[in-house]
């Protein structure tokens, strides 16, 4: 088992986030968060480092391009022992990505706001996040994809346990809870449009 060196963190609910930020910063790990998660890490005294900053690429179109970054995918993606990929990351200038910690805006919440129209339930829809739990259970075999709170105690015990490594059957089971996650958001996305008549141009 590797250690965890390198975590990102964007948490659209912030339970426990403190306490995993903690447990990761007693082995060093490096932390590198989204905005609204950075704020309460900073203010829990974790040192952290901004997306923006990791990537050297402020957000932009009105934040919905803020993680889809070669760096950040790239990290998650490349194959630790394959020559060619070492070489890749050498050659940019990347770094390793050893854990993921990301809870999505619960679609349900969306879908069930007054008054919402087709149009603003599309525009909400997540797409950053979606695609880095995808890279990152894709990759269980080097990286830890953690998308609930729920997991947190049990991902700190193995960091104690393990001296800041997370065991390969955990980080397998954790990759099928993403899959079946992005699987249901894709479908509660499918389901609701095939229920909307087709806009107005």
């Amino acid at each position: 088992m590797s250690k965890i060196d390198r975590a990102i963190f964007s948490c659209h609910d912030k339970t426990g986030i403190v306490e995993l930020g903690k447990a990761l910063g007693d082995f060093g790990t490096e932390i590198i968060s989204t905005e609204g998660t950075h704020q309460v890490l900073t203010e829990a005294g974790i040192a952290t480092r901004e997306v923006a900053e990791f990537t050297g690429v402020r957000e932009m179109m009105s934040g919905r391009v803020k993680s889809l970054h070669p760096k950040i995918h790239a990290g998650i993606l490349g194959i630790r022992d394959n020559k060619l990929h070492v070489e890749e990351m050498q050659t940019y200038g990347f770094e390793w990505v050893d854990m993921l910690v990301v809870n999505v805006h619960p679609l349900e919440e969306v879908l069930g706001t007054s008054g919402i129209t087709p149009e603003e339930v599309v525009d909400r829809i997540d797409i950053g996040g979606i695609a880095m739990i995808r890279s990152a259970a894709k990759n269980y075999r080097y990286v830890t994809v953690v998308i609930s709170p729920e997991r947190y105690s049990n991902i700190i015990h193995e960091l104690r346990a393990h001296e800041g490594s997370v065991s390969y059957p955990t980080r397998f089971r954790l990759a099928q809870e993403a899959f079946s996650f992005i699987a249901e958001y894709d479908a509660q996305v499918a389901e609701y449009l095939r229920s909307c008549e087709p806009p107005e141009e």
